[in-house]
């Protein structure tokens, strides 16, 4: 074999691993817990579906978003982290307070 059809060969065998790879990386999804849409409030329903589904991650998630900090400014507004951007502090997870401050 010629050095020059050794490359090539090379050559394709990389790029399909990269396409492949890439492809591959492309069809995956994120997986992470969300709660229902049932337990959204009416209001928070009708917003856009990344909104509702940043809420239904909020519930799921309220534990670990507690230890978030939030960088969009609302501590002015008394957040202690991300978690505030989406509930009262002084809200249960059994009875959540949803805050309105990230519908947008």
């Amino acid at each position: 074999m010629k050095r020059r059809d050794f490359l090539t060969l090379i050559s394709i065998g990389v790029a399909t691993v990269i396409v492949d790879g890439l492809w591959a990386f492309a069809a995956s999804e994120h997986k992470y817990k969300l709660a229902p849409e049932s337990l959204l409030p009416k209001d928070i329903m009708s917003a856009s579906e990344e909104v509702r589904e940043a809420y239904r991650f909020a519930i799921a998630n309220r534990d670990t978003l507690r230890y978030i900090p939030c960088y969009c400014g609302c501590g002015e507004q008394g957040h202690t982290s991300n978690a505030s951007c989406y509930f009262q502090d002084s809200s249960t997870p059994e009875k959540p307070v949803f805050d309105r401050m990230s519908l947008g």
